[in-house]
């Protein structure tokens, strides 16, 4: 994990044990995609936390950070949700952008280990 996102700013919260965790590092900013299991064990959620480091007027770093809890039974809606937001971005707000990097995955990527899955199957 990247050490200077969790200095200070990045905290645990006590909803579960840690499964998984994945940071992405997006410019000024790093995503984190975690894995929890409930207190009871019987469970597991993840959590999305946006964190962004910023220097203070006195030179010292903070972070502000916003974090989304999902639930098993609200997997698929999401998924489906943000598919459409960003299909909505790429068809009617990038007419001129390049599609590197913002193509519609729906193939398995045996590279990334399975993270998008094939049309023909359920998503969860």
């Amino acid at each position: 994990m990247y050490r200077d996102d969790y200095e200070g700013g990045y905290g645990r919260d006590n909803s579960g044990e840690d499964v998984y965790s994945k940071p992405v590092r997006a410019g000024k900013r790093t995503y984190f995609f975690d894995v929890k299991s409930t207190k009871s064990n019987e469970d597991f959620f993840l959590t999305i936390t946006e964190s962004k480091r910023r220097v203070e007027s006195d030179g010292r770093f903070s972070y502000d950070k916003h974090k989304i809890f999902l639930y098993k039974e609200d997997f698929e809606k999401f998924v489906e949700g943000l598919q459409d937001a960003l299909a909505y971005i790429k068809t009617n707000c990038l007419k001129d952008a390049p599609s590197e990097g913002f193509e519609h995955r729906h193939d398995y990527d045996k590279n990334r280990e399975n993270y998008y899955r094939n049309e023909d199957e359920d998503q969860f």
